[in-house]
């Protein structure tokens, strides 16, 4: 068996199915020069292994009952236990995510390492796949390694009952994720679904953000597609020199490339008050009126969200920041809560696949057998991961796709060795 690709999901799926089957032969060849960049730098560094709680609520992209069989199969708590067998304590924090107490990613790859050694899987980083070719019931690899620091390149193959393509998208290409795996995939008989980048900071238009850097605070983004309501998503927000961060910046990211690739319009708002109706919030001003008439609305503002955004939103409202809340009219004040919850936000890109956590898009999720990661259309050909038309909300939950994916193919490669 040869998987191509030495990623969360590559790693993964070889460790399980050597698990399985002790005497199946197993290697993993990857292009990078190191492997396991990618969970190095992810997670700030950290690696946001899994989350408390996963289910297919947590997924986009296709069929959310594929997802979710595979999930079951291998949950959160069954990768939590994995990791804490090899070594890797974790612990909780906000939104359920689960982090190596360490607090460092080289632990969770170092533990993945340690037992890809142990159970004697051959494992060659500086081999880039260039080709997988179909040989009667069995297939062929074709590889490619470059020598030195120069530009030449020695060319080899490997022989395998079994492939795994496990070779990411194309986020962070960096870390080697080039999106070559899809022509691999699709070589060998199957679909593409265009991909764009996901859990991406969103570049904006205008200024306003650049008065607001630094800033973090909660919110929710709504997306309208041609028109139609199509998601509403609440979470920090981290306002940048170049437009929004944050959990609900990245998250959003996916919805806003997919209609854009659609050629849709997309109308995309932002509510700093976001536990706030127009009536609660009015209400509100009117209780601060009563109170303390006297005070700027900046100061009574700057209790419920931060004080330079407080102020932001009185200015470009059109109120003097001197105004106290004696003299804010019926009109201004109105205004205030409309743009309080609904201001539009002007999204011209996002800042792409370079610094995309993730993919969306890829092999559609139709074409492979949920039980067993399997090929539909090429037999004894597997695929997991990224490459799969499948992208998690932020918090570990692409890590447990990987987990999850590889642990099924992994016993579905071992039953079939064994067969």
């Amino acid at each position: 068996m040869v998987v191509v690709g030495g990623g969360a999901a590559g790693l993964a799926t070889a460790i399980f199915a050597a698990r399985a089957a002790p005497g199946l032969r197993v290697a993993v060849v990857d292009g990078a020069r190191k492997i396991g960049a990618k969970i190095l730098v992810s997670g700030g560094s950290r690696c946001n292994v899994t989350n408390r709680v996963v289910t297919e609520r947590d997924f986009w992209g296709g069929s959310s009952r594929v997802v979710r069989n595979v999930l079951r199969a291998f949950p959160a708590a069954r990768a939590a236990a994995f990791f804490e067998a090899l070594g890797v304590t974790l612990h909780e924090e906000e939104d359920g995510k689960l982090f190596p107490d360490t607090n460092r990613s080289r632990t969770v790859l170092d533990a993945l390492l340690a037992e890809v050694e142990r159970l004697g899987i051959g494992l060659e980083a500086n081999r880039r796949a260039i080709a997988v070719r179909r040989n009667g019931n069995a297939f062929t690899v074709e590889t490619s390694s470059r020598l030195g620091s120069g530009q030449s390149t020695e060319t080899g193959s490997v022989d395998a009952n079994l492939v795994v393509i496990a070779t990411g998208g194309r986020s962070l290409p960096k870390t080697g994720s080039d999106g070559f795996g899809y022509e691999l995939a699709r070589a060998l008989g199957h679909g593409y679904i265009e991909t764009t980048p996901a859990l991406a900071p969103l570049v904006l238009d205008r200024d306003r953000h650049v008065r607001l850097a630094g800033v973090s605070h909660e919110v929710a983004l709504s997306l309208r597609v041609d028109g139609t309501p199509a998601i509403r998503l609440e979470g920090s927000m981290l306002w940048t020199h170049f437009g929004i961060s944050g959990p609900v910046a990245l998250n959003a990211s996916r919805h806003w490339h997919r209609a854009r690739l659609a050629d849709q319009d997309v109308d995309v708002r932002l509510n700093v008050c976001p536990g706030d109706t127009f009536e609660s919030l009015e209400e509100w001003l009117l209780s601060q009126d009563r109170a303390r008439p006297r005070a700027l609305v900046s100061t009574h503002l700057a209790t419920r969200v931060p004080a330079s955004v407080a102020g932001e939103w009185i200015s470009s409202s059109g109120i003097d920041p001197e105004t106290t809340m004696a003299h804010l009219s019926r009109t201004d004040r109105r205004r205030l809560v409309h743009a309080l919850l609904d201001t539009p936000l002007a999204v011209a890109d996002s800042r792409g696949y370079s610094y995309a956590e993730v993919t969306s898009g890829g092999i559609p999720l139709d074409e492979i057998d949920p039980a067993t990661m399997q090929s539909r259309l090429c037999p004894g050909l597997f695929l997991v991961g990224e490459i799969l038309d499948v992208d998690g909300r932020l918090g570990g939950f692409n890590f447990q796709w990987a987990w999850s994916s590889g642990w099924v193919a992994g016993h579905a490669i071992a039953r079939a060795s064994q067969a």
